[in-house]
């Protein structure tokens, strides 16, 4: 069975960092596209940062020059380092993996999910 664990949310004040961190088991993930998103309070989940099976990476504008995404292949962790946190960056986050080396900007192809970890970001 399948599962991503996400890890390493929090409570942080505006200016600070968080590094999350996204445990695969049950598959490895070393030939696949791998992703964060994210859910604000009360809006829809929205694309954070992917990575593709050669490690080229991808950002949404709101978080490019703050956030980087990484893996460990032999880990099979996928990473994501924020840094210079806004207050509009609290959310829930979640990683995803689909099977397939193309990435996706949008959640509907990714194939597995983690549970999501609480971000907050205070002012």
């Amino acid at each position: 069975q399948v599962q991503l664990v996400e890890s390493g949310g929090g409570l942080v004040q505006a200016g600070g960092s968080l590094r999350l961190s996204c445990a695969a088991s049950g598959r490895t993930f070393s030939s696949d596209a791998m992703a964060w998103f994210r859910q604000p309070p009360g809006k829809e989940r929205e694309f954070v940062a992917a990575i593709n099976w050669s490690s080229s990476t991808y950002y949404a504008d709101s978080v490019r020059d703050r956030f980087t995404i990484s893996r460990h292949i032999a880990k099979n962790t996928m990473y994501l380092q924020m840094n210079s946190l806004k207050p509009e960056d609290t959310a829930v986050y979640y990683c995803a993996a689909k099977i397939g080396v193309v990435v996706s900007r949008t959640p509907r192809p990714y194939d597995y999910w983690g549970q999501g970890t609480q971000v907050t970001v205070s002012s």
